[in-house]
C-alpha cells in the first residue's frame, strides 16, 4: 500500500489549498448513508464517463471497471493532458495492482494526498476507496483550479456560485447540499450564462422535481453537461451528498468558463512579467552573494598559512579554540551560503530553461567552478593548519605536563604546610587542662608522624625542578624559587616541631599535680552543692496544709534543718581552702589556669552565693510557716462552729423524712383529717428555715477560707441543702396525694373503707417504701386482690393490658395514684362512648331507614297488622346516626347545643335531611371506637 501524505506536503507552507481540507471529510463520512453512496456512484460515474467519451470508452460500474488499472490511467490522461507510464497488459493481480500503483503515483505527483488509499483496495473492488480516491482526482483537476477573488477549490466554487445567483429571487446559496435541492440554484446559473435557455420566472420553489429534471435535461442537450443525477436522488434525501453536488456543479462552472478567457490571458502576461523580474531579481542575489563569499575566502586563507609558534601551552590551546571558532561559528554560515549560491545558481538555470529563457552567465571569476576552486584551496589551508596546531600542542604537552606536576605537587605541599608554623609556635598548652595538655600531645606525636610521610614529597618537587632546568624550561626561574622557598620552610618546620615536644612535656608534668586537687574539690563540692540547692528548693517550696497537725510537722521538720547548718558551714569553707591550694600551685610554677575545673562546673562563687541565699531564705521561711499555723486555727474554729449546727440539723431532716413517710403509710382518721395534719405538720417545717439560713452563712465562710474537710461532721451543706429540698418536696408530694385521693373519692364514688383497702394493699406490697410498686410487686397486689393474671398466656396478656393502663410510659413503676385510678375504673360505673351514642339516638328520636322499612313490609305483606307495626324494631332494620341543629338547640343547654353544632360532620347516611349531622363519628372522636 502506497503512504501519500509525503506528496503533499509542499503544500504545507503557505496555506494548502482548500480542496485538500475536503480530503478528510472522506474518512469522516465513510459512506454511512446509502442515500449518499448511490448519489456519487451516480454522479461519479457520469463525470468519469464525461471524459472517457474523449477517448471512445466509458464505464458502467465505478469499482469494477477500474479494478484492472487501466481505464484509471486512461482517465488520467485525458483530464491531465500528461502521458503516464506505459501501463502492464497482463490479467494476472500483480498486474492490475501495478497499473494501479502507477494511476496513483501519478496523483501523488500533482499534490495529492490518498489517505488509507492503497491499490490492492482498488483492485478489490472496494466501493469505499474507489468513491475516495475519484472524489480525490474530481477535487484535483475538476475543483482545485478554481479560483475567485483569492479564494479557491471549494470555497472559490461557493463564491462564484453565490455571485451568479444573487440577482435571482428563492436562491441563497450557502453550502451544496440544502440549498440545491429545489432546484432553482441549477436553472439561476443556467438562465444568467444563457437567459435563452430558461424562462426563470415560471419556475415555482415548491415544484423541486419539475426545477431538477428542467436544468438537468436542459445542460445535458445545449450545454455538453451529462445527466449526473436525477431529481428524484437529491429530493427524496434530507440532505443530498456534498460531493456529488460540488462534482455537478463542477462541469457548469466549467461550462461557463469561457467567459473568463480574456482575464485568464491578462493573468497569463503578468505571470510572464513576474516571473521575469523573479529571475532578475534571483541572477542579482548571485552576484553579490558569490562576490562575499569570495571576498570572505580571499580573508581567511592568510590567518590559516600563519605559522608563528607559541611559547605556552595556554596561548596554542587560545589557537586551537579560535580555529574550533572559526570551524563552528565562522565557516558554517560560509557553507551554507555557498550550498545556497549553488541551489540559487541551478534554480535560475531551470527556471530559466522552463520558461524558454537563454540561460545566466555570472560575471567573470564568480562562475561556480572559480567559487568551488577558491573553497578548495581554503580548505587545503585549513587541513595543514589543523595538522600544524595539533603538532605544536602535543610538543608543549610534554613540557606542561612536567611543569603541572611541579605545580601540583608543591601546590599540594603548600596546601599541607599551610598554617603549620603558626600552629607549632602557638602557646596554647600554657592555658589547657591536665587532659587538653595530653590531647595536644597525642596530637603533636601524629603530626610528626605526618611530617615525616611529606618527606618523600619533597624530595619528588626537587627532583622534577631538577629535570625542568635540564630541558631549559621557559618558566625555569619561577620553578626554582618556588622549590628553593619549599626547601627553606621544611628546615624551619623541624626545628619548631622538637621545640613544641619539649615545651608540652614540661607543661604535662605541671598540670599532673593540679589535676588531683581539682579532682578531690570535685568530690567534695558535688554532694555539697545538692545539698545546699536541695535545702534552698525546701525553703522556698510552696506548702499547702489543711489543718494545724500538717503546719506543726512542717514546722518541727524546720528547726531540725536548722540545727545542720554549723557542720554545713565547716565543709564548706575546707571546699574552698583546696581551690586556694590550687591557685598558690599555679601562681608558683607560672601557669596560666583556664578558670574551670575539668571534673565539676562547681565553681567556689557559686557555693558562697548558694550559701549565702539560704541564710537569708532561712528567717523568711520562720514567719511564713507562723502566718500559716495562725491560719489554721483560724479555719479549725469556723470547721468547729459549723460541724456543731449541721449534727443538729442533719439528724431533724432524717427525723422529719421518716415521720412524713409514717404519715403516708399509717392513714389515721378520714383523709380531710390527715391532709389538717400534714398541712400544720408543713408549716412547722418551713418555721425551722433560719436554722439552714444560718447554715449556709457558716458555710460561705468556710468556702471563702478555703476549707475543702471538716473531721468534725459528716454532713455537707450539700447534702444538707439536698436533704432540706427533698424534705420541703416530701410533704408536699404526699400532701397532693391526699387532696388526689379526695378528689378521685368523690369524682369515682368511692368510699373511705374502700380508699383504706387500697392504701393498705398498695402499702404491703411497697417493702421499700418508695411510694410506687415495681412491675413484680404491683403483680403480687392484683393478684391479692383477685385478678387472674397468673404466669401463663392469659393472664399475661390481661397484665400487659392493665400495666398500659397504669404505666402508659413504661417506667416500670406503679403510683399510688395510678393505682386508685385503675381501681376506681374497674370498680364505678363511668361513661363510655355507646352510652353517649344510645342519648344522641333517644333526643334524634330513634329514626329508621325508610328503604328498609319498605322492604320489611313487602317482606310481611300477609301478615297481622300487629306485626307489620314492629318492623321498625326489626334486626333488619337500618337505624338512621344522624341529628338535626334544631334538635339539638332543642334538646341541650345553648352553650352546649352550638358546642356540638360546630364539631359535628355533615351526616352522609342514606335518607339524610338538609342539615343532618353525624352523631356517631362526633361521639367516637370523644371516646375512640366504640362497641357498636
Amino acid at each position: 500500500m502506497v503512504d501519500y501524505h509525503a506528496a503533499n506536503n509542499q503544500y504545507s507552507a503557505g496555506g494548502p489549498p482548500t480542496y485538500m481540507e475536503q480530503e478528510n471529510d472522506w474518512d469522516r463520512d465513510l459512506l454511512l448513508d446509502p442515500a449518499w453512496e448511490k448519489q456519487q456512484r451516480k454522479t461519479f460515474t457520469a463525470w468519469c464517463n464525461s471524459h472517457l467519451r474523449k477517448a471512445g470508452t466509458q464505464i458502467e460500474n465505478i469499482e469494477e471497471d477500474f479494478r484492472d488499472g487501466l481505464k484509471l490511467m486512461l482517465l488520467l490522461e485525458v483530464i491531465s493532458g500528461e502521458r503516464l507510464p506505459k501501463p502492464e497488459r497482463g490479467k494476472m493481480r500483480v498486474h492490475k495492482i501495478n497499473n494501479v500503483n502507477k494511476a496513483l503515483d501519478f496523483i501523488a505527483s500533482k499534490g495529492v494526498k490518498l489517505v488509507s488509499i492503497g491499490a490492492e483496495e482498488i483492485v478489490d473492488g472496494n466501493a469505499k476507496m474507489t468513491l475516495g480516491m475519484i472524489w480525490t482526482i474530481i477535487l484535483r483537476f475538476a475543483i482545485q483550479d478554481i479560483s475567485v477573488e483569492e479564494t479557491s477549490a471549494k470555497e472559490g466554487l461557493l463564491l462564484w456560485c453565490q455571485r451568479k445567483t444573487a440577482p435571482y429571487k428563492n436562491v441563497n446559496v450557502q453550502n451544496f447540499h440544502i440549498s440545491w435541492k429545489d432546484g432553482l440554484a441549477f436553472n439561476a446559473l443556467i438562465h444568467r450564462h444563457r437567459p435563452e435557455l430558461i424562462d426563470y420566472d415560471k419556475l415555482r420553489k415548491d415544484d423541486a422535481v419539475t426545477n431538477l429534471n428542467n436544468a438537468f435535461e436542459v445542460a445535458e442537450k445545449y450545454l455538453d453537461i451529462p445527466k449526473m443525477l436525477d431529481a428524484e436522488d437529491i429530493v427524496n434525501t434530507a440532505r443530498p451528498d456534498e460531493k456529488a453536488i460540488m462534482t455537478y456543479v463542477s462541469s457548469f462552472y466549467h461550462a461557463f468558463s469561457g467567459a473568463q478567457k480574456a482575464e485568464t490571458a491578462a493573468n497569463r502576461i503578468c505571470k510572464v512579467l513576474a516571473v521575469n523580474q523573479e529571475n532578475e531579481h534571483l541572477m542579482e542575489d548571485y552576484e553579490k552573494l558569490a562576490s562575499d563569499l569570495l571576498e570572505w575566502i580571499r580573508r581567511t586563507i592568510p590567518w590559516l598559512e600563519n605559522r608563528a609558534p607559541e611559547k605556552t601551552m595556554a596561548e596554542m590551546q587560545q589557537k586551537l579554540e579560535d580555529f574550533r571558532d572559526y570551524r563552528r561559528v565562522h565557516k558554517p554560515p560560509k557553507v551554507q551560503e555557498k550550498c545556497q549560491l549553488e541551489i540559487n545558481f541551478n534554480t535560475l538555470q531551470t527556471k530559466l530553461r522552463l520558461s524558454n529563457r537563454p540561460a545566466f552567465m555570472p560575471s567573470e571569476g564568480r562562475m561556480v567552478s572559480d567559487i568551488n576552486g577558491a573553497w578548495h584551496t581554503l580548505e587545503g589551508a585549513e587541513k595543514g593548519y589543523e595538522e600544524w596546531l595539533l603538532n605544536e600542542i602535543r610538543r608543549l604537552e610534554r613540557l606542561d605536563h612536567l611543569a603541572e606536576k611541579f605545580r601540583q605537587k608543591a601546590a599540594i605541599h603548600e596546601s599541607w604546610t599551610d598554617g603549620k608554623e603558626a600552629m607549632l609556635t602557638q602557646k596554647d598548652y600554657e592555658t589547657a587542662s591536665l587532659s587538653e595538655v595530653k590531647a595536644l600531645l597525642r596530637k603533636h606525636e601524629a603530626f610528626e608522624s605526618d611530617l615525616a610521610a611529606h618527606q618523600d614529597r619533597v624530595e619528588q618537587i626537587a627532583a622534577i625542578a631538577q629535570e625542568l632546568n635540564e630541558l631549559d624550561y621557559y618558566d625555569s626561574p619561577s620553578v626554582n624559587a618556588r622549590c628553593q622557598k619549599i626547601c627553606d620552610q621544611w628546615d624551619t618546620l623541624g626545628a619548631l616541631t622538637q621545640s613544641r615536644r619539649e615545651s608540652l612535656e614540661r607543661t604535662e608534668k605541671q598540670l599532673e599535680s593540679i589535676d588531683e586537687l581539682y579532682l578531690e574539690y570535685a568530690k567534695r563540692a558535688a554532694p555539697f552543692n545538692n545539698w545546699m540547692e536541695g535545702a534552698m528548693e525546701d525553703l522556698q517550696d510552696m506548702f499547702i496544709v489543711h489543718n494545724i497537725e500538717e503546719i506543726q510537722g512542717l514546722i518541727t521538720a524546720h528547726e531540725q534543718f536548722k540545727s545542720t547548718l554549723p557542720d554545713a558551714n565547716k565543709e564548706r569553707e575546707a571546699i574552698q581552702a583546696i581551690q586556694a591550694e590550687v591557685q598558690k600551685i599555679a601562681q608558683y610554677n607560672g601557669i596560666k589556669l583556664s578558670g574551670t575545673n575539668p571534673y565539676t562546673t562547681i565553681t567556689p562563687q557559686s557555693i558562697d552565693n548558694k550559701w549565702e541565699q539560704a541564710q537569708q531564705l532561712v528567717p523568711q521561711r520562720d514567719q511564713a510557716l507562723q502566718e500559716e499555723l495562725s491560719k489554721q486555727q483560724s479555719n479549725d474554729h469556723l470547721r468547729r462552729k459549723f460541724a456543731t449546727q449541721a449534727n443538729i440539723v442533719g439528724p431533724w431532716i432524717q427525723t422529719k423524712m421518716e415521720e412524713i413517710g409514717r404519715i403516708s403509710i399509717e392513714m389515721n382518721g378520714t383523709l380531710e383529717d390527715q391532709l389538717t395534719n400534714l398541712r400544720e405538720y408543713e408549716q412547722s417545717i418551713i418555721e425551722y428555715k433560719p436554722n439552714i439560713d444560718q447554715l449556709e452563712g457558716d458555710h460561705q465562710l468556710i468556702q471563702e477560707a478555703l476549707i475543702f474537710d471538716n473531721k468534725y461532721t459528716a454532713y455537707t451543706m450539700e447534702h444538707l441543702r439536698v436533704g432540706w429540698e427533698q424534705l420541703l418536696t416530701t410533704i408536699a408530694r404526699t400532701i397532693n396525694e391526699i387532696e388526689n385521693q379526695i378528689l378521685t373519692r368523690d369524682a369515682k364514688g368511692i368510699s373511705q373503707e374502700q380508699l383504706h383497702e387500697y392504701r393498705a394493699s398498695f402499702n404491703h406490697f411497697d417493702k421499700d417504701h418508695s411510694g410506687a410498686l415495681m412491675a413484680e410487686e404491683f403483680k403480687a397486689c392484683l393478684i391479692s386482690l383477685g385478678y387472674d393474671v397468673e404466669n401463663d398466656k392469659q393472664g399475661d396478656a390481661e397484665f400487659a393490658r392493665i400495666m398500659g393502663i397504669v404505666d402508659p410510659n413504661n417506667s416500670g413503676a406503679v403510683t399510688f395514684q395510678a393505682f386508685i385510678d385503675f381501681m376506681s375504673r374497674e370498680t364505678t360505673d363511668t361513661d363510655t362512648a355507646d352510652q353517649v351514642i344510645a342519648s344522641f339516638k333517644i333526643l334524634a328520636g330513634d329514626k329508621v331507614c325508610v328503604v328498609s322499612t319498605i322492604f320489611l313490609n313487602r317482606s310481611f305483606k300477609n301478615e297481622s297488622c300487629q306485626m307489620k307495626q314492629e318492623v321498625k324494631y326489626h334486626p333488619l332494620c337500618l337505624h338512621q346516626n344522624f341529628i338535626t341543629a334544631e334538635e339539638l338547640r332543642r334538646e341541650l343547654p345553648p352553650d352546649q347545643a352550638e358546642y356540638c353544632i360546630a364539631r359535628m360532620a355533615p351526616y352522609t347516611g342514606p335518607d339524610g335531611t338538609p342539615g343532618a349531622l353525624d352523631y356517631m363519628s362526633f361521639s367516637t372522636a370523644l371516646y375512640g371506637e366504640s362497641d357498636l
